[in-house]
């Protein structure tokens, strides 16, 4: 008893606490089996260390916050096209956050960039990379008001910490001058010190568009954007509209729009 007591001690001091709280089923089970001690002392730490590895994962996941868990796994690519299951699964094994590279994901709404920007950022978290996930329309709000109430250089320090950074939904809105001017201090900031992951419905030519019209600082944006990184242009129609087609819910919805299109036209020539 004063053995277990002391053992336990010990576990807590060295902060062993998957170890303390699973040493007498696993000694009990190496006694059975006739385990050697270095087979024993191996179920340990290998046990300890997975436990750790699980709350830690746990622990990023939140900090990253993911709209939503997606996996590659669950990636459909006999759906999208312009999607190459070799290259996305070499970017799965993270050399590109080794090499503080980027992956620009292209192409129109619902053909799976946001899931294949998650399900990369998730498989970076796995293997304990500090990831971020924010919406264009986020990132600016937050780095707006930073500035008002001058905390700019605490924002900015905050936002290029992460190992990867996943910006969602660039294009679909068009920035102010001074928010353009946030988001390429940003970039610069990140520029071969960490990776991002961008998300975008429009191709290069037309982003200078979305940065108030100027292409100066467009030109500098995506110039460190696309010097180190991997583009992946998807096309095919939308995932989700594929959903609603399969369950009939899709012409069910353009029924009710065209009935209530029709009611409306009918009412107005009434009222004429």
């Amino acid at each position: 008893m004063e053995l277990i007591s002391s053992i336990e001690e010990l576990c807590k001091e060295l902060n062993l606490s998957t170890i303390g709280s699973q040493y007498h089923d696993i000694a009990t089970l190496a006694a059975k089996e006739n385990w050697q001690y270095v087979q024993f002392l191996e179920e340990l730490l290998r046990n300890e260390a997975d436990s750790r590895l699980g709350r830690s994962t746990n622990t990023l996941t939140k900090l990253a916050g993911f709209p939503a868990i997606k996996t590659l796994e669950q990636f459909d690519y006999t759906f999208s096209v312009g999607v190459n299951r070799k290259q996305i699964e070499e970017l799965s094994n993270l050399t590109f956050v080794k090499k503080h590279e980027n992956i620009i994901l292209l192409g129109e709404s619902g053909v799976g960039k946001t899931h294949l920007a998650i399900a990369l950022g998730y498989k970076a978290v796995q293997h304990r990379y500090k990831v971020r996930f924010t919406t264009i329309s986020e990132l600016l709000s937050s780095a707006n008001k930073a500035k008002k109430e001058k905390k700019y250089d605490s924002f900015l320090k905050s936002i290029t910490g992460p190992s990867v950074l996943v910006i969602d939904e660039i294009g679909y809105f068009n920035m102010s001058k001074e928010e353009a001017n946030h988001f390429f201090q940003i970039i610069s900031k990140r520029y071969e010190k960490s990776s991002t992951i961008f998300t975008s419905n429009l191709v290069f030519s037309k982003w200078v568009q979305v940065f108030a019209g100027d292409k100066i600082v467009t030109t500098a944006i995506l110039d460190r954007v696309l010097h180190h990184s991997h583009i992946i242009n998807i096309q095919g129609d939308s995932y989700r509209l594929k959903e609603k087609k399969q369950t009939g819910v899709l012409h069910s919805e353009i029924y009710k729009f065209e009935a209530k299109s029709s009611n409306q036209s009918s009412q107005n020539s009434e009222v004429v």
